[in-house]
């Protein structure tokens, strides 16, 4: 085993500490966007815009969404990764429903929320895959697209979170879209500027 893979390599309880971690984040994250009725890419995206045009609440809609992409990422980060973000899910799944009630905001900036619910959320999936977790959806789809038809990940997720960002033109005012690219932009910042292939892997 070389001196990298072993310095890199996590023990239990830290891939606990980062699951708890990362969820929370996000957690909080999806609490911020869902009280200034925003909207973020991914499935976490078509959650929130499924919550504000059903009522129906985000935790289930998340939870629900990601089972069927289970299945690739089967194909694609194999059994451990796909039950560490089965795992992950659910613990967004339920703490999302939890957070509302653990913190009471009266009044929220929509600029403010879209900033911080990317940085939350960004942050939160920076720890997730530095410790070789996930959110599932879209991002497995993507790379299984790219691999078995040649499509550029980059591109078919990037379509994916434009078709949910105008659909939510429908649902939400125009005002609170553009706010969400703002956040959208942010959060995938923090990701491009943060998690470097070659040091940390989310998937293999």
């Amino acid at each position: 085993m070389s001196t990298t893979s072993s310095a890199s390599a996590h023990r239990l309880y830290e891939d606990i500490s980062a699951g708890l971690t990362g969820t929370l984040m996000v957690a909080l994250g999806v609490a911020l966007y869902t009280k200034a009725t925003l909207l973020t890419g991914g499935t976490a995206g078509l959650a929130l815009l499924l919550q504000y045009a059903t009522q129906f609440e985000f935790g289930p809609l998340f939870f629900a969404i990601n089972l069927p992409f289970y299945a690739l990422s089967i194909l694609r980060m194999g059994w451990k990764l796909t039950l560490r973000t089965f795992l992950a899910v659910l613990l967004v799944s339920y703490l999302s429903q939890l957070t509302p009630g653990w913190i009471g905001i009266d009044s929220l900036n929509p600029v403010y929320a879209a900033i911080m619910g990317g940085v939350l959320m960004g942050v939160g999936l920076l720890v997730l895959f530095r410790h070789r977790t996930s959110l599932g959806g879209v991002n497995i789809l993507a790379l299984y697209a790219q691999e078995r038809y040649g499509i550029r990940a980059g591109y078919l997720q990037l379509a994916i979170d434009a078709v949910i960002l105008l659909s939510s033109l429908f649902v939400i005012e125009p005002s609170k879209v553009a706010l969400s690219l703002v956040g959208t932009a942010v959060l995938n910042l923090i990701l491009a500027t943060n998690h470097r292939p070659g040091r940390y892997m989310g998937v293999s």
